[in-house]
This record gives structure tokens, sequence and C-alpha cells, in this order.
């Protein structure tokens, strides 16, 4: 299993090979170890390829990297999700320029019976995020999976108003599992594993980059039934993931506003050309949808903390600065009774988690 996850990962690394090339090489191959055993001749014969990629795939040292990828997932209990496993979203794996990997922490299923995506601008105003509460709270009993993308605005306002209604809730991040995005939503990110869980397709070490969002606007839309445009301005990533969905031939809705009200603007373009059902409620998009009222509101399985598996020495250094914040690197060394080169690497790691920030001057302190 470690094997194939190892090649597995290293083809979505190698340059120039997207999702949709990465497919027609396994199809080829019969796997993704396959791909890195195969000759370049054949390599370069099979459509999209050509020498130039065929050559990428020998040339780029990725198998190191993508065993220091599997490192990270073990030590964090993440899970892999390769897009010929069970486990894979299956409305996700319809859709033809799906990740080949996804990363997962947390326990909600991503397969669930109902799953529906609420964005929006990320300067909501007070009747977007009102609308996005109410909207929730309809659809309290119908134990809908709410996902979005964590951002500022309607995204975390959608998390939020799940978590305060019981609903799973998934985040989809721009970025690696090894830290969170903005940082301020670090809290909710933590209660959202333990009432639904964080996304990506992205390894550890990829810094949310303005590229990345639009990528990752593709899972927001093909993991769910339908989305949701709260509040949008007349461009912007929310009319991004709506354009997806549309193409994914999922349903999307969006909440009308005044003409001129430039937060509208985007939603009123989606239903004036026939891209977005008007809704006004979340009973509008219960009937539009044929949702029965479950028997049985399922339950949510817990899970405690984003990184529970620190070392020892990571521990120590945690519990020291949860007793002081802004420590010195040599203060912490003199406390923890530890040698400087397994502070300063412990200190590394953390920093990565996103657990604590340094700060002028090697002083440290929680995030």
């Amino acid at each position: 299993m470690e094997e194939s996850l190892k090649y597995q990962i290293a083809l979505t690394l190698i340059p120039g090979i997207g999702d949709v090339l990465a497919k027609n090489l396994i199809d080829h191959c019969g796997s993704a170890e396959g791909v890195f055993k195969e000759k370049k001749g054949t390599l370069q014969k099979i459509r999209g390829i050509g020498e130039i990629l065929a050559d990428a795939v020998s040339r780029y040292q990725v198998l190191d990297r993508a065993e220091e990828e599997v490192t990270f997932i073990q030590r964090f209990k993440i899970t892999p999700l390769f897009y010929l496993e069970d486990t894979y979203p299956q409305r996700l794996r319809q859709c033809h320029d799906s990740p080949v990997m996804l990363y997962y922490k947390g326990t909600g299923d991503l397969n669930a019976k109902r799953i529906l995506s609420i964005v929006g601008t990320r300067n909501a105003s007070s009747l977007g995020k009102k609308l996005c509460q109410d909207l929730i709270q309809d659809l309290r009993e119908y134990g809908v999976l709410i996902v979005s993308g964590l951002a500022y605005g309607i995204d975390i306002c959608a998390h939020k108003a799940a978590l305060a209604e019981e609903l799973p809730t998934v985040g989809v991040l721009a970025h690696g599992l090894d830290k969170i995005y903005p940082a301020l939503h670090r809290s909710t990110a933590e209660k959202m594993l333990e009432q639904g869980g964080l996304l990506t397709d992205f390894p550890s070490k990829t810094i949310p980059d303005a590229p990345n969002f639009p990528k990752r606007n593709r899972i927001v839309a093909g993991l769910s039934d339908a989305t949701v445009v709260v509040e949008s301005k007349a461009k912007g990533g929310s009319l991004i993931t709506a354009d997806i969905a549309n193409s994914y031939s999922r349903d999307v809705f969006a909440f009308p506003g005044r003409v001129k009200d430039e937060c509208s603007l985007g939603c009123n373009q989606l239903i004036k050309y026939n891209k977005g059902a008007l809704i006004e409620s979340g009973e509008d998009i219960i009937r539009m949808m044929g949702w029965e009222k479950p028997k049985n509101k399922p339950k949510v399985v817990q899970q405690k903390s984003l990184f529970q598996n620190l070392s020892p020495e990571e521990e120590v250094i945690i519990n020291l600065l949860k007793e002081k914040t802004d420590r010195g690197l040599d203060e912490l060394c003199f406390l923890a009774k530890l040698s400087m080169s397994k502070v300063s690497l412990s200190l590394l790691n953390l920093e990565l988690t996103g657990l604590i920030q340094e700060k002028p001057g090697k002083i440290y302190s929680l995030n």
C-alpha cells in the first residue's frame, strides 16, 4: 500500500502532468507505478504526452519528495484518496478533470447522501450572512453535508452556521494540510474536524498561491449535488465555481439582490442568463432537489485535533508556550532540557503545521 501510494503521489508532482494526462498514463500503463517503469518511447506515443512530457517522467526526481509526503500522511493520520479507490468521492470521480489524489483529514462522509456547496463574496454584507445562516438552518433536519472553501465572507459563515446547526461541513483548501489559511480560521477548522473535515488535492508545503484557488473551486463544485451562490460581485471565485458546476451538469442556485447592489451583480447575472435558479430560502432548494426529510438524523463522528500526534519534544514545547507565550529559543532549550538541535527541529515542525509562529529575534508563540 505504502509503495503504491508513493508512486500515486509522485505522478501528481511531475511538472506538466495534470490530472487528465495522469489518468491517460495510468490507463495505458495499468498503474501509477507502471508509468515510472514504462519505457520513454512507449510513453511519448500516449495521447497528450509527447517527447517532452515523457522525458519529464524520468527526468524529475519526484519519488523522494513523494516518500516525504507519505511520511507526513502517516504521521498526521491523513487519509489519501486515489481516484480509482472506492473511498474516493463518487460525485467528484464523475468529473473528467477530478484530482488523481486527494488528502483528507476528518470524519465527514464525502459520499454523503446529500451534499451542498455554499459560496459567495469575501466581503459579505450583513444581509448575505443572514441569508446564509437562514439557509443552513432550513437544511438542519435533512442531514446535508455543507461544503465551502474556508475563505473570508460567505465561506466561513457557511462553515460556522453548519457547526451551529450540527450539520457536517467540509472545507476545501487551496494548499496543503500542514497549514490553515487564513490563520484566523484555525479554530473553526479544528471544530470542523469534529464535525466534517478538511480536504485538498495539494501536498504539504504547498503555499496558498492565487492560481490554486480556481483549481480548488472545481473540487467544491464537483463534490456536491448543487452549488448555492449567496452573494457575488460581477466577477469572482464564486462565479467560477458556479460555471464549473454548470459544466459538470450540477444544479446551481442563487439568491437575487437589488439591481445596483455590487454584491448582488453576480447572482443576478446567473439568474438572468439561466445559469442559476432563483431561490429565496432553503425550502426552495429542498423542493427543487426533491429531498425528503430523513427519519433519523445522521450521527456526527468526532475527531479531536488536526495534529494530535506530536512528538514528546513537540508536546513539551507546546505546553511551555501554553504556560507563557513569546518564549525565546534559549529559554525553550533550558526549560525543556533539550539540545538546541532537537528544539530547533521541533520548532520547525510545529511552525510548518501552523501550531506556532516565529517572531523577530527567534521568539516563538502559539498561533
